[in-house]
């Protein structure tokens, strides 16, 4: 009997979910189901503001489903019923299912500020028609506040000086901005460039109404300042969409998601989650954690790219655990006087009783973005400061910094020293 899979959901992790479950077993019948007709890519939106500047170069193909025998169902799933296997869709169709995947994504968070309903006010929507709007609004803008200073917020903020608004102010709540991703000497880094780019940085600012007749005009801070805006982000954060879940009878926290095992099953052993819509837990305490990014975190202004992976130093020391860390700067080619070096550093942090390697984070050239995973592995694979620090690696002048500067090699001898 043939074995029918359906995946809800069209983004990053439903596609993938789908693909996987091809290659896995070829022989079962895959439907995909999804709302839109065409699919953005979500970490692209905010470079289609400055470097794509083109909705249309910001979207998953189909081909990768059609090109994997996965059928594609433009509709709107309504209701789950878990005891007969059936979903039912707003075109009144249903569909049966012998496993499902939920991958119904996040909804932008939308702070309780007065005025959020104002015209020129927008959030991070994963939809063509609402950003196209957005594009046009930022086309007449000159004075544009973001609310909210994470990867999102950043983003939007360089983004927006490329396409060559005049005033750009983000208004951030913590002391530093990316605070909740970096630590602080890195996060000082980001500022600094942003500010060279011409942002304007307003942390440790909270944002208490936005004023307008009908359109917005200000930001009012709680310290009583005004900031013109005729165009405001809110960039604060996500919250996972789990209506589907919940309705359905699932496990479900509303902050963190649906409850999911080791193996992405949820509560009903017929029904996997993925994606944003699934909870995400720390793999040192197993408590949930509100992420909803890749892995690991990554993002660039100008020619400083950053990246983040695990716990922070600061983090760390709140769930009180002791820390040993190390930092090390180098060319990230050898010698640093070939064309194109540039200036590579990573931070790494370990557990002092164990020499387990619980988090790092890295900024310079592009070779951040691989660098980063490389250390998301490390922290994944258990590794130690010393299984670190005697690791093989490769290097040659034109890719990488020189073996005697090796930046993770370097950092988990330093660390080993500290620890003893």
């Amino acid at each position: 009997m043939e074995k029918n899979v359906v995946v809800i959901g069209g983004g990053p992790a439903g596609t993938t979910a789908a693909i996987s479950v091809r290659r896995y077993y070829p022989n079962v019948r895959i439907k995909l189901i999804r709302q839109e007709e065409k699919v953005l890519i979500p970490c692209g939106i905010p470079y289609v503001v400055g470097t794509v500047r083109f909705l249309e170069k910001n979207l998953i193909p189909d081909a990768v489903l059609s090109n994997n025998n996965i059928e594609l169902i433009v509709d709107k799933v309504t209701s789950i019923n878990k005891e007969a296997k059936t979903l039912s869709t707003v075109k009144h169709n249903t569909v049966s299912y012998d496993k499902l995947a939920l991958a119904t994504g996040s909804l932008a968070l939308i702070p309780p500020l007065p005025g959020v309903d104002l015209d020129n006010v927008f959030v991070t929507k994963k939809e063509i028609k609402y950003l196209q709007n957005f594009l046009d609004a930022l086309d007449k803008a000159k004075d544009v506040v973001i609310i909210g200073g994470g990867f999102i917020g950043l983003e939007f903020a360089d983004e927006c000086k490329k396409r060559g608004i005049q005033h750009v102010t983000i208004i951030e709540l913590l002391h530093h901005c990316l605070l909740l991703a970096c630590d602080e000497e890195i996060c000082k880094r980001v500022e600094q460039k942003l500010q060279e780019r011409g942002v304007n940085l307003l942390t440790n600012r909270k944002a208490e109404s936005i004023l307008g007749t009908k359109k917005v005009e200000y930001v009012q801070l709680k310290n009583g300042q005004r900031i013109t805006a005729d165009l405001v982000i809110l960039g604060i954060g996500v919250v996972p969409n789990v209506e589907l879940a919940e309705k359905a009878g699932l496990k479900v926290d509303k902050k963190a998601g649906v409850w999911v095992d080791d193996f992405m099953r949820t509560s009903d052993e017929g029904i996997f989650a993925c994606g944003d819509c699934a909870e995400k837990r720390c793999y040192l305490s197993g408590t949930p954690v509100p992420i909803w990014l890749a892995s690991v975190g990554t993002t660039g202004f100008g020619d400083l790219a950053v990246g983040s992976a695990g716990l922070t130093e600061r983090r760390a020391k709140e769930l009180n655990i002791d820390v040993v860390t190390s930092e090390t700067v180098a060319p990230d080619k050898h010698p640093g006087g070939i064309p194109g070096a540039k200036e590579l550093g990573v931070k790494l942090i370990f557990e002092k009783d164990t020499g387990l390697l619980i988090g790092g984070q890295a900024y310079g050239g592009s070779s951040v973005g691989e660098l980063i995973n490389f250390i998301g592995a490390l922290i994944q694979h258990k590794m130690r400061a010393d299984e670190i620090a005697t690791f093989q690696m490769g290097t040659h002048p034109m890719l990488t910094a020189s073996p005697i500067v090796y930046q993770i090699i370097n950092a988990a001898e330093i660390a080993s020293t500290r620890r003893c």
